[in-house]
């Protein structure tokens, strides 16, 4: 354990010498911007005049006050020092959040808390966003951090959050929290701390807090348009959606009222639950919400927000975790499709995501029956291996129930957009491709395979044959292999589990395989004549390959997933479907596909090898982490409460009453669970025994 902490210390060192170096490489000029337009030559703390005249600095008065004294100092040292100060805040942040996890902790998750927590806090799109940026938005989360976790006296914790409520307004909203749980001098020191911070900025500078906090209604409309996509608070969404004027501000508040109502009320609960942590996480995306500006560095409350626990059963425990650290640290275009239907989900994720952790999502609370011990996942006995040489690892078990659907759809979806990004990074030059096909086509011809010219052509001049298999190129590589899954997911989960192993690994190898050896395909040889049926004649100094152009890899043609995943569903088809007919039509999908890829010239025969490689190494590395596929009816079980109860055998003949039968009822109706290994000592049991006399 101790290794394995000093290992995550590490990472999260990596990740921070990757952080400050992807800063401070970046050339003057485009790094730090917000931290320039404050204390920079040209920056906005060195006008005469008031702060808010240049519409670039949106902090508070007091925030302006404090960073004046700094400017010199702060110019000569201003990517070095601003960057390692902010990381020493994110790190004394990750240990005061892994330090304040409620009880009982388990001595592992003690030790490796603290690692985890920074690892997450530097890998989040609101920290790299301060880091980028210079922003001071860590600051006011840590001092609420310490104030209601740390601090010692309620006096100091009240200073500290109110000092944070005169950078960040909308923290104010902790002082309800401490007054509801029984911190009443904490409250009161709030709202005094802050009082006088405001006050000393007012008696400082009149003009400018006039500006703020009257003009400005705390600071509403400075800084970039409130309606942009960087606003992640519910005026911003309610301004993207063509809300404006009174009606916007009149819903505004109300839905904001709301959402305090709803959302203190849940974070008192879990103060007094014990879950301070989480009460904490809960009320600061309460104040994100409700505040006018929310950008994206002022949101870290949602990622402490991962601390909750949700849902009875243990398959579903990771589901809120993975949902919010992949909304904290991926970018929302990876998380959905580029559908315009789908731009409000997408334009508000982290709004959503706090949204969520403030009003709806179900913490358990530390008194429920199943905070500690949820509702255990079932498994499937260890299948054993044919060949003994296969290692199977043991910790890798066939779980029995259905696994959870968002959590699925979740992978799912960033996998696939991991796919797209590295198939992207893995092109190659355009010379280094062509040589690479001149070597695929020269091996075809000397095993005489050479048939992709032939078939490109004989395609072409069949309007009918060309317009089907491009129909069948372009739509049915997604659709098949989506509704295979669907159906498994319904119907059998073990396979489902199986299945989805098998293409994950398949796709893993293909990258691989794009990675190390970018090939042009036949349309892109300019010397052999090929005709691109899908896309027409291309000019290939400035190809078009319509609205994908620019984020496409057209070079990542060995292995072909095209052919690939057209054999991975033709495989779980053959396997798998109960009728003749539909193993032959799952067949008949992976030839048509090899059809498809050679005939309108986006494959080579080697292509399609390729490809049924990585899926065999797909298959086969399943076989070795897991053993082979379970074949009784028995592993096909759903969840618990939907499983019907095994029909109990009848009687036997020698025994008419059924009171001996081995697997009978009992009196309460619960089939009796049989041991094969004590089959004989109840056999001798039965025939010791004296029947017993019968009534009536």
């Amino acid at each position: 354990m101790a290794a394995v902490r000093v290992g995550l210390w590490l990472i999260a060192a990596a990740l921070a010498v990757r952080q400050v170096a992807a800063v401070l490489t970046t050339p003057r000029g485009e790094r730090l911007t917000d931290l320039e337009t404050w204390i920079g030559e040209n920056g906005v703390l060195h006008v005469r005049g008031s702060f808010y005249d240049t519409d670039t600095f949106t902090g508070t008065p007091l925030a302006g006050l404090v960073l004046r004294p700094l400017t010199r100092s702060a110019e000569q040292a201003l990517g070095v020092g601003w960057t390692f100060g902010t990381l020493l805040l994110v790190v004394a942040l990750g240990i005061v959040a892994a330090r304040s996890l409620p009880s009982p902790v388990s001595r592992r998750t003690a030790l490796l808390a603290a690692p985890v927590a920074v690892s997450l806090l530097i890998l989040s799109l609101p920290v790299r966003n301060t880091l980028d940026l210079g922003q001071t938005s860590i600051i006011p989360v840590l001092l609420v951090l310490v104030g209601c976790l740390a601090a010692r006296g309620e006096r100091t914790s009240g200073v500290l959050i109110g000092v944070a409520a005169a950078l960040q307004p909308t923290v104010l909203l902790f002082a309800p929290l401490l007054w509801l749980t029984g911190r009443k001098r904490a409250a009161v020191s709030t709202g005094v701390t802050f009082a006088a911070c405001t006050a000393l900025a007012w008696a400082a500078m009149p003009k400018d807090s006039w500006t703020f906090w009257v003009h400005h209604f705390a600071g509403t409309g400075l800084g970039d348009r409130p309606d942009g996509v960087g606003n992640q608070s519910l005026h911003g969404a309610l301004l993207r959606l063509g809300l404006e004027g009174t009606a916007e501000k009149a819903l505004f508040f109300a839905l904001g009222a709301a959402v305090v109502y709803v959302g203190l009320r849940r974070a008192v609960r879990y103060a007094r639950d014990g879950q301070l942590l989480l009460a904490v996480a809960v009320t600061g995306c309460v104040s994100a919400v409700v505040s006018p500006t929310a950008w994206q560095h002022q949101l870290l409350w949602v990622l402490l927000a991962v601390v909750g626990r949700v849902g009875k059963r243990r398959s579903d425990r990771l589901v809120w975790p993975v949902a919010v650290v992949i909304v904290m640290t991926l970018p929302a275009k990876m998380m959905l499709p580029n559908m315009s239907a789908l731009y409000p989900v997408r334009d508000n994720a982290l709004l959503i995501a706090a949204l969520a952790a403030a009003c709806v999502v179900p913490f358990v609370l530390r008194t429920a029956p199943h905070f500690d011990d949820p509702v255990p996942t079932e498994y499937g006995a260890p299948v054993p291996a044919r060949f003994k040489w296969v290692p199977l690892l043991p910790f890798w078990k066939r779980a029995l129930s259905r696994p959870n659907l968002l959590l699925e759809l979740l992978l799912i979806r960033v996998g696939y957009s991991i796919y797209q990004q590295t198939r992207l990074v893995a092109a190659g030059s355009r010379a280094t491709a062509e040589e690479h096909g001149s070597q695929i086509h020269a091996i075809e011809q000397a095993l005489f395979i050479d048939i992709e010219h032939w078939a490109n052509h004989a395609t072409a001049k069949l309007p009918w044959l060309e317009e089907f298999l491009n129909f069948y190129y372009t739509s049915f590589h997604f659709v098949v292999p989506l509704t295979v899954l669907a159906v498994l997911y319904i119907r059998r989960p073990v396979d489902f589990r199986w299945a989805r192993g098998a293409l994950g690994f398949a796709t893993v190898l293909a990258l691989l395989g794009f990675w190390l050896y970018p090939l042009a395909p036949p349309r892109l040889m300019p010397d052999l004549g090929f005709i691109d049926t899908v896309h027409g004649v291309q000019d290939f100094s400035q190809p078009d390959y319509g609205t994908l152009t620019a984020v496409t890899n057209q070079y990542a043609a060995m292995p072909s997933l095209h052919f690939g995943w057209s054999l991975w569903c033709g495989v779980v088809i053959a396997i798998l479907a109960p009728k003749g007919w539909m193993k032959l039509l799952g067949l008949l999908h992976p030839a048509f596909t090899l059809c498809a890829i050679v005939g309108t010239g986006n494959h080579w025969i080697l292509d399609a090898v390729g490809g049924a490689a990585v899926v065999g190494a797909g298959f086969g590395l399943v076989y070795v982490l897991a053993g082979p596929r379970p074949k009784s009816s028995a592993a096909q079980e759903t969840d618990p409460g939907t499983a019907k109860p095994p029909t109990p055998p009848e009687p036997e003949a020698s025994d008419p009453d059924g009171s001996h039968a081995s697997g009978g009822d009992d009196a309460s109706g619960v089939p009796h669970a049989a041991d094969g290994d004590h089959d004989r000592d109840k056999a001798e049991a039965l025939s010791s025994a004296k029947p017993t006399p019968r009534q009536g």
